[in-house]
């Protein structure tokens, strides 16, 4: 098996290369707390266990969604189409204004009150049970409570630094 060339040092540029060969989905997580809506993008979301159900998603440190998730203990995750790259692109962006973030893309209201994007491939609603250390992101970890939204379509994939689909 060929390998290609490896480099000896290991610095953030060749993480990044190295880890973005790593195609992955691209999920939206929000949470809601004293009533306002928090979303956040992410491709760091993974099934952990069948038994328990759960499932776990990377949160940076300095995001404002990092301390509102993990206050409200809820989250809900709406796993992206090829069709929402837009919310995908909006969903990443920092500092932006929180009153009616949402309002741009359908949405409904999970059973923890989350929102869940309508448009999405398929969405789940977790309450946090763990929250492992992982250097300037946490670790969320959380039991599923409710799965739904379920449809046939093109998922939004990340890959080399670039939005790409099937």
């Amino acid at each position: 098996m060929h390998h290609g060339s490896t480099e000896r040092h290991v610095g953030r540029d060749t993480y990044r290369e190295v880890v973005g060969r790593f195609a992955t989905g691209v999920a939206i997580v929000t949470t809601r707390l004293d009533g306002i809506d928090h979303a956040m993008t992410v491709n760091s979301f993974t099934s952990v266990s069948l038994d328990p159900l759960l499932v776990l998603f990377c949160a940076e440190k300095v995001a404002r969604f990092h301390d509102a998730v993990l206050e409200a203990g809820v989250w809900g995750v709406s796993v992206l189409p090829a069709s929402m790259e837009d919310a995908s692109r909006f969903f990443a962006h920092r500092g932006r204004e929180l009153d009616g973030q949402l309002d741009r893309w359908a949405h409904d209201r999970g059973e923890s009150g989350v929102a869940l994007f309508t448009d999405a491939l398929a969405t789940l609603e977790a309450r946090t049970t763990a929250v492992h250390e992982g250097g300037d992101h946490s670790i969320v970890v959380g039991g599923v409570t409710a799965l739904g939204g379920v449809v046939d379509g093109r998922p939004l994939l990340y890959h080399q630094g670039g939005y790409k689909t099937l």
